[in-house]
């Protein structure tokens, strides 16, 4: 390797190293991947998820606007997958959940002098063991 004044001359680029950021795999794309997309040929089924582990030869990394425009081929099925880190809107499940929630926890008199005169006050349930909050503790029907 040649020399200069300042020490061993080198390569402007190093042929060795790889960038740590996986690009996408379209060509022509140079953004980063952040989905990664596999063929499942026996389910005629695309699956894109969140960007794999590693880099498998048999999927194709994809950036953020090519993962949503994605289409797959007439008579195939595309499943998207989400990212179980992603924060994800509430479902109406879950407010509905959340809001009996709240309506039984603003009940606390009414619970109590239900209670009180129903299977040794001990809510309306015989399985009832306790009550904490809105969650009940039942005796397990083997007892």
């Amino acid at each position: 390797m040649p020399e200069s004044r300042r020490g061993p001359v080198k390569s402007a680029v190093p042929s060795n190293v790889v960038s740590p950021v996986r690009r996408c795999s379209r060509t022509a794309c140079g953004r980063p991947a952040v989905a990664t997309l596999t063929y499942v040929y026996a389910d005629s089924t695309a699956v894109l998820g969140p960007l794999a582990t590693y880099a498998e030869p048999h999927c194709y990394d994809l950036c953020a606007e090519h993962s949503e425009r994605l289409t797959a081929p007439r008579g195939w099925e595309v499943v998207r997958l989400s990212d179980g880190s992603a924060p994800s809107r509430p479902s109406g499940d879950d407010l509905e959940a959340l809001a009996n929630a709240v309506r039984e926890a603003a009940r606390p008199q009414e619970r109590a002098a239900e209670a009180g005169g129903k299977s040794g006050g001990r809510g309306g349930d015989p399985m009832e063991v306790g009550r904490r909050g809105h969650l009940r503790v039942l005796r397990s029907p083997d007892n």
